[in-house]
């Protein structure tokens, strides 16, 4: 339940904090006092659009905060999902800034107004007048069966086979335009998978070939310049070894008289070993240089074909070429599996519409055999409510298609006179039985709902008098349920609060100020004596408030 509420810097609040307490709470105030701002300032808090209009003071950040008790209410799933803090009592705050930018927080965690929303749908229910309008919408009326008939366990496994159900058919409806489109396409991967395939692609082959293609256009430079090395190391006449020999043997001269050369000695002498062996394997690759024209034709060859489908098909190597090749198998896989893919799917289809019509059934028995109790219990409530003859019936159509809800259309029948025959309510009720039947059947929804708090904003428009009053005792016994606050205009529905605020203005020398505060006992026999009589007290206006007060 709302446990407590702080407004600051908002529309005509400077500061606000009001406590709230369970049960029947009613708030009080002329037009234009402000009673719709406390609403308002909860609507922010229920993630609606922020503006930096609603600024008081326009060089101040607005700062509107909530706190509500939730122990009972089995919202610790929702806190846990989002990585929010749980708490038996949960804060939630807006804040705007002067440039208008806004940020929500739950229990101190910044949250998106998406998360904002979605809490507040399960914290409070507030209900202004143009909600009456829902009454006359189908899809309301159905959610008003669901909930008395505590459907929402058959909606949620019918709504996941749905989700189910209609992602199979958006797949098979693809599936079957793919297989569509590849009958035209089937030759065209055909001939680009063969192209690529009779290649017999090798990774790394490309600069082999162009290292073999450089060797043999070039045989008769690289042997002349291999024998000349092999000349220069191994000719002969003089060359590099024998060079090497003859100082290996002069230094050997001088060792016994100056053994420090003999590290030297050692190093020339692997230097001639090395050199030797370089000379044999230049020798060796001398011999096996051999021009082959036959051979640098077919590298050639192989090399254009390379590279005529690298420049086909935009990539730069032949890895790139083997992945094109295996993803054109892949299509032409599936090509040849469309047939088997569609039938299986049209069969997952099919058993998955079964399905739902099977659950689509049972949701429409339980709604139908619910249907009189909730007729029994709207008509009782609307008889309280100075309308004996009223009479409703609600009308069950079954649709053509199956939708995200079942495959019923609700329609709520009615007629408040004896001589009129019943029809959809929203062409026949008038706004004043609008309202009762509204606040009938919130009140019915109170025992079903897990919703902590409802607020009604001037739910009483329309009626006065005696049915003002029996609306009044409706609320009051919801709020045994839950927290109930009432926004009204009508001391007879004023007088059933356990407690009582007032909304006032108050000019200052700089600008008007809206507040709200609770009212002691004998403030509350003043505000109920002028809501009867107006400003000017009288006697009999104040007796009658302690009459009104004293029958409750």
């Amino acid at each position: 339940m709302l446990k407590s509420l702080i407004i600051d810097n908002y529309a005509l609040i400077e500061h606000s904090d009001i406590k709230f307490e369970s049960g029947f709470t009613v708030i009080t105030g002329e037009t234009g006092a402000g009673k719709s701002i406390m609403l308002g300032a909860l609507a922010l808090l229920l993630g609606q659009r922020a503006e930096a209009s609603v600024l008081k003071n326009p060089d101040k950040k607005c700062v509107v905060e909530a706190a509500f008790e939730i122990a009972d209410y089995s919202l610790r799933p929702f806190f846990e999902e989002n990585g929010l803090d749980y708490d038996e009592e949960c804060v939630v705050r807006r804040e705007i800034a002067p440039s208008g930018k806004s940020r929500g927080f739950i229990n101190d965690t910044p949250v998106t107004v998406t998360m904002l929303k979605e809490l507040g749908d399960h914290l409070i229910d507030i209900h202004s007048q143009h909600q009456n309008l829902l009454l006359s919408k189908s899809d309301f009326q159905l959610g008003v069966v669901d909930t008395i008939a505590a459907n929402q366990q058959q909606l949620a496994d019918y709504g996941a086979n749905y989700a189910q159900y209609k992602s199979d058919r958006a797949a098979l409806s693809h599936l079957r335009e793919e297989a569509a489109r590849s009958a035209s396409d089937r030759e065209f991967v055909e001939f680009q998978y063969k192209q690529l395939a009779d290649a017999n692609l090798v990774p790394d082959e490309l600069q082999n070939l162009e290292d073999e293609q450089l060797t043999l256009g070039n045989t008769e430079s690289i042997k002349t310049g291999l024998s000349r090395a092999y000349w220069l190391l191994e000719g002969e006449d003089t060359n590099i070894n024998v060079g090497l020999k003859d100082a290996i043997a002069a230094l050997t001269e001088v060792t016994p008289s100056f053994p420090k050369i003999q590290p030297y000695i050692d190093r020339l002498t692997s230097a001639l070993i090395d050199l030797k062996d370089i000379a044999h394997d230049v020798d060796a690759l001398q011999n096996d240089i051999e021009a082959d024209p036959d051979r640098l034709q077919q590298v050639n060859e192989r090399l254009d074909l390379l590279y005529t489908l690298l420049h086909k098909h935009n990539v730069e190597g032949v890895e790139q070429l083997i992945s094109l090749r295996e993803e054109f198998a892949a299509r032409l896989s599936r090509m040849s599996n469309y047939d088997a893919d569609i039938a299986s799917l049209e069969e997952k289809t099919a058993a998955g519409k079964k399905k739902l019509e099977k659950l689509a059934s049972a949701l429409s028995a339980r709604r139908q055999k619910q249907a009189p109790d909730i007729e029994k219990q709207i008509i009782s409530l609307l008889r309280s409510l100075g309308m004996p003859n009223a009479q409703l019936q609600i009308s069950f159509k079954p649709l053509e298609t199956l939708t995200e809800t079942g495959q019923d259309e609700v329609t709520f029948l009615f007629s408040a006179n004896k001589e009129r025959t019943l029809q959809p309510i929203a062409t026949i009720a008038s706004g004043g039985e609008m309202a009762r039947v509204m606040l009938s059947l919130k009140s019915v929804l109170a025992q079903s709902l897990n919703m902590p708090t409802i607020i009604f904003d001037e739910i009483d428009t329309g009626v006065s008098g005696d049915i003002a009053a029996k609306m009044g005792t409706i609320m009051q016994q919801m709020g045994q349920h839950i927290q109930v606050i009432s926004i009204t205009h009508l001391p007879q529905i004023a007088a059933k609060g356990q407690f009582h605020f007032t909304v006032y203005k108050e000019d200052t020398e700089t600008s008007t100020l809206s507040h709200i505060r609770q009212l002691t006992e004998e403030e509350r026999i003043n505000e109920l004596a002028k809501m009867l009589s107006g400003d000017k007290l009288t006697e009999a206006a104040i007796q009658n408030a302690k009459n009104l007060l004293e029958d409750q």
